[in-house]
């Protein structure tokens, strides 16, 4: 687009430097100037772009793809009350039967209330559990879980439903 600027204004400068000596000599040494500014301004740019002021950062590594949430077991969870009606503790062990380092899960927890059939769906809850597990080994785990059930309407007969959501993993070490 510049070029159309460019090209009109190239072409009356040179007309008036054919007709007219005088408009002749006062171009001739303000081209010359234009055009050295011109390409010292070039040259630095291009030195400028062909040396890199910092070294480039190195490609992430891609976490490992062989952890699932298939090898991740969950035993032993058991929920209590906490002090606010509203919220429940959870523990447990986790256990990492893969060959990677588990770094993180995400536990989704549904409470439903089952006095008679059919229950009733209270909520779910999704605790992230930062926890560093080998592969082959187990580790207890903690977290809080709160659902949203008004004051004084607790669940009578709580059913716990649970499952891994998503995990993270590292190669073995």
């Amino acid at each position: 687009m510049l070029w159309l600027i460019a090209l009109p204004l190239g072409v009356a400068l040179v007309y008036l430097a054919a007709r007219y000596g005088r408009f002749r000599s006062w171009l001739e040494p303000v081209l010359s100037i234009a055009v050295a500014l011109g390409l010292s301004a070039a040259f630095l740019i291009w030195l400028s772009e062909s040396t890199p002021d910092e070294v480039p950062a190195p490609e992430p590594t891609r976490p490992a793809t062989g952890l699932t949430a298939a090898d991740i077991m969950l035993e032993n969870l058991t929920f209590e009350r906490n002090q606010s009606q509203r919220s429940y503790r959870v523990q447990g062990t986790v256990s990492n039967t893969s060959g990677f380092t588990l770094e993180y899960f995400r536990l989704t927890v549904t409470l439903e209330d089952c006095p008679k059939a059919p229950c009733e769906q209270i909520g779910d809850d999704t605790a992230l559990i930062l926890l560093r597990v080998p592969g082959g080994e187990a580790r207890p785990f903690e977290t809080f879980l709160t659902f949203p059930f008004r004051n004084g309407e607790a669940p009578t007969a709580p059913k716990w439903t649970y499952r891994v959501s998503e995990v993270r993993g590292a190669a073995a070490r």
